[in-house]
């Protein structure tokens, strides 16, 4: 099983480190390829960003699938989970953002679950995702650390200590589940869960989980109605 891990920005630290998160879960059998574009957003820390980032995430799955070897499934590494409807009409094969897993497992994991991410302008995507997920009454907390994207690329103290500062918060305030709220976050979920002392959801993990689980079902991508291929349209002309 081969699945494509898209880190919708460009860098290519970021990529690696989330590549190695996916590995550490992905199991026997499972292949881990980890992309990123080559020009684009070098974060995703703005709606701007993310309409680049969703360009990404269809350029990549679209050169992918038209490849000698399609993945098996693809995951969308970026907690805004940019471009994700589109990728499905793309593909027959599972794709999962790492928001939607995380969010889904957390679920499973406790009754209540809060989300820590990076700054707080991102938020309000992340409550329209909590929204669109179906997860009102599970998520009873969001929070922001103040930490650009890119400072996560080599993680200091002084940043795990806030994120873990804020996880405590959210715990003593009814979360029993933490929610990491970006990929670059993703190597910091064992130290987490031990400093904050409840299960703490990297949604790079919970993602290669969900879609690995997927193929093994043999569920894909329903290509009923909104999933369907995009139609294909000739090019306009325009006369003079």
């Amino acid at each position: 099983m081969r699945i494509l891990l898209i880190n919708p920005n460009t860098s290519r630290a970021m990529t690696a480190k989330i590549a190695d998160a996916a590995r550490g879960v992905a199991g026997p059998g499972v292949e881990i390829d980890a992309v990123c574009p080559e020009v684009g957003a070098a974060a995703i820390e703005s709606h701007v960003d993310e309409i680049a980032a969703a360009a990404a995430v269809v350029e990549l799955v679209a050169a992918d699938r038209d490849g000698p070897s399609p993945a098996d499934a693809y995951v969308v590494a970026c907690f805004g989970d940019p471009g994700l409807d589109a990728a499905r009409e793309l593909v027959d094969a599972p794709v999962i953002g790492i928001a939607e897993a995380a969010m889904h497992l957390a679920a499973v994991s406790g009754r209540h679950f809060g989300v820590v991410t990076t700054l707080s302008r991102t938020l309000g995507r992340a409550r329209d995702l909590v929204s669109r997920y179906g997860m009102e009454r599970a998520c009873v907390s969001l929070a922001a650390t103040g930490i650009p994207v890119l400072d996560l690329e080599d993680t200091a103290s002084s940043a795990v200590a806030t994120i873990a500062a804020l996880s405590a918060e959210a715990a003593a305030g009814g979360a029993d589940v933490i929610v990491l709220g970006c990929a670059g976050m993703a190597d910091l979920c064992a130290e987490l869960t031990v400093r904050v002392g409840v299960p703490v959801v990297d949604g790079v993990a919970a993602a290669v989980g969900m879609a690995s689980g997927m193929v093994r079902m043999g569920l894909g991508t329903s290509k009923r109605d909104e999933y369907a291929s995009p139609p294909v349209r000739r090019p306009v002309e325009v006369f003079a």
